[in-house]
């Protein structure tokens, strides 16, 4: 086995990013204070070419350094809007997917259990790292999804969290697919 070097891997350019299809998600920040977090959201979120980062509250808006640092260019690639409030940007986005939360919460669907409609789109919304999600915003959306844990701590890293939720979606949309791939 040999490790591949970065241009065989065969990545978009940025405009090839931009105009390619793209995995039926957005992800909604609810007010997420890390820079560093945000970063890796949206690596995350050029990884699986999801549609869109909606940033609301306090969560930190590109350009700044310490966003860069971690996004190592994917603000250049992943399309993002801010909103004030979180609501706002739930209005939006619910006009067209399916709105849930990554929380723990009372009726939450395990990860593993949970069940994307065929062709639906979704927004995923992800909270500040201490506080989660809010519970306004919760009683917004369509459902909860939570990520089982087994250890001590209450919670992962938004940034891992964000990670498993996106690997998880698109696993089962895409079939383990690239999108616009080949059977």
């Amino acid at each position: 086995m040999r490790k591949l070097k970065n241009e065989e891997l065969g990545r978009l350019d940025v405009a090839s990013f931009k105009e390619a299809r793209k995995t039926p998600a957005v992800l909604i920040l609810d007010n997420v204070r890390s820079l560093h977090n945000v970063g890796s959201v949206f690596r995350t979120a050029d990884a699986f070419r999801i549609e869109k980062i909606w940033l609301c509250g306090i969560t930190a808006r590109p350009p700044h350094k310490d966003i860069r640092k971690t996004a190592l260019g994917a603000t250049e690639s992943v399309s993002w809007d801010y909103a004030a409030d979180t609501l706002t940007a739930i209005a939006q986005v619910e006009k067209t997917h399916q709105c849930w939360a990554l929380e723990q919460a009372e009726g939450a669907v395990a990860l593993q259990d949970f069940r994307p409609e065929p062709g639906a789109s979704y927004a995923f919304v992800l909270g500040h790292e201490v506080k989660g999600v809010s519970q306004a915003v919760i009683d917004r959306c369509r459902g909860v999804i939570e990520i089982p844990q087994l250890g001590t701590k209450h919670s992962l890293n938004i940034s891992v969290a964000a990670g498993v939720l996106l690997w998880d979606f698109y696993a089962k949309t895409a079939g383990g697919q690239a999108p616009g791939s080949a059977g």
